[in-house]
């Protein structure tokens, strides 16, 4: 019975000796992903646009 608490108590003692040792994960930082620029502002092809359809109804009539 002894060789039995002895034989626990040191895996317990073996056991508590390595936990937390681990070294913590290196985390390498996420790749920067720039997008791309557009070379017009979309506002300005949408008004561009709106009034190209403005003056082709204007022209109809």
């Amino acid at each position: 019975m002894k060789k039995f608490a002895l034989a626990a108590t040191l895996s317990l003692a073996a056991t508590s000796a390595f936990a937390g040792g681990m070294a913590e994960p290196i985390m390498e930082p996420a790749p920067i992903v720039e997008e791309a620029s557009s070379s017009s502002a979309p506002g300005l092809v949408v008004a561009g646009l709106a009034l190209l359809v403005v003056a082709a109804a204007a022209a109809s009539n």
